[in-house]
């Protein structure tokens, strides 16, 4: 059974799509299908059923999903052994980050990553959590950093970091001394806020309906850097990270206030699949994004205090 052949039958069943799976594998689409064609006449087997929306396995080919992971896996495990001889990780990880950390974590993150595996590679990307959830599924991400995550099948979390949530308004940051303003009030004012089912959007609406209330969308906007320029333009208020503020392009245009009572919190999970065993690089690379979250001001997930606290 020829690997490439079984790499490329792995990507089409996790993808659901030739096309896509050509993409993602940087390989002609007939070229693709031959191969398949090849291994499924090797295995007397039809491996995938056709149809107008992409492919799907067979029984059978359910079967060699499994095994191939499992062979994949075991082949870079070879390689990271092999590596190891020489005396340094290699391979490759793929992170996905929601935009509001990016910019906190792909710095220490990339810095830490060259000192550490300076013979493997590292590929970031942004996005929201419930396309780096499809992400990590699919095979696309090794490792993402998802909002809210909830438990789900094929999917292992555990909490990073926790981030205080603040009223993001036009004006001078000098505005930030005016007391925390009570989640009831803040249902009165117009919100330029993301669409569902992005976490922060979630928990505002959640929170207030608790309170008897809901929140008055002014506008829905999925991106961090557009929500603050609105902001910052006068067409409503935010609910952000201060972290988000903080690495915004402009945030001497902008000011934060405390929300509560009750104040909001949201928690950021890091998350694996449970469907592909961690490598050895992917590890060290979970590690990597834990010292870097420790080393910026946030709370521990384990604390109590309702303030975010350097650690």
């Amino acid at each position: 059974m020829d690997l490439k052949q079984l790499r490329y039958f792995v990507r089409v069943a996790e993808l659901g799509s030739f096309t896509r799976a050509a993409s993602a594998l940087a390989v002609a689409q007939p070229v693709l299908s031959r191969q398949i064609r090849l291994l499924e006449v090797e295995l007397r087997q039809n491996l995938l059923v056709r149809h107008g929306r992409g492919a799907v396995p067979t029984e059978a080919g359910k079967v060699l999903l499994a095994h191939g992971r499992g062979i994949l896996h075991q082949v870079e495990r070879a390689h990271e052994d092999l590596g190891q001889v020489r005396g340094a990780l290699a391979g490759r990880v793929a992170v996905g980050l929601p935009t509001s950390l990016a910019r906190a974590l792909t710095v220490p993150l990339t810095r830490r990553f060259r000192e550490t595996l300076p013979q493997a590679s590292l590929s970031i990307s942004e996005g929201l959590s419930v396309a780096m959830l499809e992400s990590l599924l699919n095979g696309r991400l090794d490792i993402a950093v998802l909002y809210n995550a909830q438990p789900s099948a094929g999917i292992d979390i555990e909490p990073l970091l926790r981030e205080e949530l603040v009223l993001v308004q036009a004006g001078a940051p000098g505005r930030s001394q005016r007391p925390p303003m009570p989640l009831a009030e803040l249902a009165h004012l117009p919100l330029v806020i993301p669409s569902r089912p992005n976490a922060i959007r979630m928990l505002v609406e959640s929170e207030m309906a608790r309170l008897g209330c809901q929140p008055q969308i002014a506008l829905e906007i999925d991106g961090v850097g557009a929500i603050l320029d609105l902001v910052a333009d006068g067409a409503g208020s935010a609910v952000l990270t201060r972290h988000a503020v903080n690495t915004w392009v402009r945030p001497e245009s902008l000011s934060v206030r405390e929300i509560g009572p009750p104040a909001l919190h949201t928690l950021a999970y890091l998350a694996t699949s449970s469907l592909r065993p961690s490598t050895l690089t992917q590890a060290a690379t979970l590690d990597l994004l834990r010292q870097a979250a420790l080393a910026m001001a946030y709370t521990p997930v384990e604390a109590k205090s309702p303030r975010a606290q350097p650690v």
